[in-house]
């Protein structure tokens, strides 16, 4: 169990998809699960990776998919309330076919 800045202890948890209601459990492998792989929607809930020290709570959208030479993939998410922005790593699980419409301009 690691701790954040603030002080609090960081969970790995399960949850439920704010955006399409899929149950998802907990990540393995010593990382943090903050999107459905579904739909690749996230939650405001976190000020650092695991911390839920975000008191916004509100859906936040994937918006991009940018490439990082030492993380790889990356997922862009936009708080729907607060405008705040987040960047993390995509999963091996997460669903290619939402990915790859992510990457497309825009008609």
């Amino acid at each position: 169990m690691s701790y954040s800045p603030q002080g609090r202890r960081a969970e790995n948890t399960g949850f439920d998809c704010i955006h399409c209601g899929q149950p998802i459990p907990k990540h393995t492998g010593g990382s943090y699960r903050n999107h459905c792989p579904r739909c690749l929607w996230s939650r405001h809930v976190d000020i650092m990776p695991g911390d839920r020290a975000a008191e916004c709570g509100a859906p936040m959208e994937p918006v991009g998919v940018d490439h990082s030479g030492k993380k790889g993939y990356i997922l862009i998410h936009r708080c729907t309330a607060c405008g705040a922005q987040d960047r993390n790593k995509l999963a091996p699980d997460d669903d290619v076919d939402v990915v790859v419409a992510l990457q497309r301009p825009p008609l």
